[in-house]
């Protein structure tokens, strides 16, 4: 059974502002500020979190303490 997939609005979008051929130099540019985008989207949503939570460097210390693995069964 032969499965497609749409492409998303991203794609979409891509595909027609990007509808020549890219250098390698260029192309890699592009993936760089794609890449720094959504790096920068991530580290806000993150800050958000930290905010809303009152998370502090307590916090990461308790986190890195924590045993959250359950126990192997023989």
């Amino acid at each position: 059974m032969e499965v497609t997939q749409k492409l998303t609005n991203l794609q979409l979008e891509l595909i027609k502002v990007f509808s020549y051929q890219l250098n390698d130099v260029q192309l890699l540019e592009i993936r760089d500020i794609l890449t720094k985008y959504f790096a920068d989207k991530a580290t806000n949503e993150m800050d958000n979190l930290w905010i809303e939570n009152k998370w502090n460097s307590n916090t990461m210390d308790n986190w890195a303490e924590e045993h959250m693995r359950t126990p192997s069964k023989d």
